[in-house]
């Protein structure tokens, strides 16, 4: 099944708002094994909605509407479609009753075109909204498939995930199921994870193996079909193990994981105590590690010391050090860490400083970026980074790198790690 998913919404065009539903949708959709060829966003009218719905029925067997299901004049989508394809509209009396209820549960008026929210193409199956008021539908017309979402993204991805890819999975497999599984390297880049891996890209069939990068990280996508979820499992172990073989040292987690989840899950695995002191991130280390839920049990604090004299003044670096190697050094990185760590009693200090950019200073180019970690009374390590992106965009990554150099000093060092 080849898919084109078509986004409808001036606000698209006109830059105000991401379509950040074509991203998830299409995710969604690799791991079923459907093909997204096109990708196609249309203001709100409808002789291009129509117009592009030609061109996506020339190329597509299955194509996903988001947007323009909503009261206004301007959500013209499924009236649009069913004039196309010369379909009634008829109420959908279970979301009727469910907007009548949300207004008078409120107590405010219902408009009347709020009831447009509960039309539906007639003969099509129902896709509930459980965060929201315009149910979503599945329309088949001779051999091709019509899903029509809702545009906000907390209603169209759990009507997506959990009323409409079920249903897809179905039509694909007469039953069948179809699983996937994600692993994610860090520390090696798209093209040479590829090569490493052609072998078994180049001779694919189920499961099946995708790879992906972004935000500097890579992913492949192994799915399997099979007549039962324990087979389609046996398969992409089997699959998983011939990866590992070739890539695994580079591998940090699976499915959801993120850098971040996975060093707070290992400090808080190991009963680890970590502490940061940064320039360049001013704090983003620390920020990043704070939206995992649990990280109370291994942060315990940090400092920002972003100036040459927050360095001396409240991490105790002498005006020596600063003066013979410069604030972006290791030997900087490397004071920064041990001074952390002893201040605040933790098992690990980290110290960050670096010049992200635009423009450099301290003699070094943009893009330079020390790490230091300290574990413990060992002697601190430094690692030395070469970026080449936006201000931001470094210092991002500067946060992933150090995750990704924390952990493996962690692993050589015998702690354990969840995979």
């Amino acid at each position: 099944m080849n898919a084109e998913i078509l986004a409808v919404g001036s606000e698209l065009l006109l830059g105000q708002i991401t379509n950040t539903n074509a991203r998830f949708i299409s995710n969604q959709l690799s791991e079923l094994g459907i093909n997204v060829f096109y990708h196609t966003v249309v203001g709100d009218n409808a002789k291009r909605l129509e117009q592009a719905i030609e061109v996506a029925e020339s190329r597509a067997d299955l194509i996903i509407f988001s947007g323009g299901l909503g009261p206004t004049k301007d959500d013209l989508t499924k009236e649009t479609i069913a004039r196309h394809l010369g379909v009634s509209l008829e109420f959908d009396e279970v979301a009727l009753t469910y907007i009548e209820q949300f207004f008078a549960k409120r107590g405010r008026p219902m408009t009347e075109n709020n009831r447009k929210q509960a039309l539906i193409l007639a003969g099509s199956e129902i896709l509930a909204n459980h965060h929201g008021m315009a149910p979503g539908m599945i329309f088949k017309n001779n051999n091709r498939t019509y899903i029509l979402l809702p545009g906000p993204p907390k209603e169209l991805e759990p009507m997506f995930q959990f009323e409409a890819k079920p249903k897809l999975a179905a039509m694909l497999n007469d039953g069948g199921i179809i699983a996937s599984h994600v692993m994610r390297f860090y520390g090696i880049g798209e093209a040479e994870l590829e090569v490493q891996v052609q072998d078994i890209l180049d001779a694919q069939t189920n499961p099946t193996v995708a790879p992906l990068a972004s935000d500097g990280e890579v992913t492949l996508r192994v799915t399997a079909k099979a007549e039962t979820e324990q087979q389609a499992q046996q398969l992409i172990a089997a699959k998983v193990a011939e990866i590992q073989t070739l890539v695994g040292d580079y591998q940090y987690g699976v499915d959801d994981d993120s850098l971040v989840s996975k060093t707070v899950e290992m400090l808080v695995d190991n009963n680890l105590t970590i502490s940061a002191a940064e320039s360049l991130t001013a704090g983003l280390f620390q920020s990043e590690l704070a939206e995992i839920p649990g990280v109370g049990n291994a942060l315990i604090g940090g400092v920002v010391t972003y100036a040459a004299e927050a360095k001396v003044k409240h991490l105790g670096i002498s005006q020596e050090l600063i003066d013979t190697h410069g604030v972006v050094s290791g030997e900087c990185a490397a004071a920064m860490a041990s001074a952390i760590r002893k201040q605040f009693g933790t098992n690990i200090g980290i110290g960050l400083t670096g010049e992200a950019g635009p423009t450099a200073h301290d003699h070094q180019p943009v893009g330079t970026v020390w790490i230091g970690i300290a574990i413990n009374d060992e002697e601190p390590l430094t690692y030395l980074l070469h970026l080449s992106g936006m201000r931001n965009t470094n210092r991002l990554r500067a946060v992933k790198f150090t995750c990704h150099y924390l952990m493996q000093r962690l692993e050589e060092r015998g702690y354990t790690k969840r995979y």
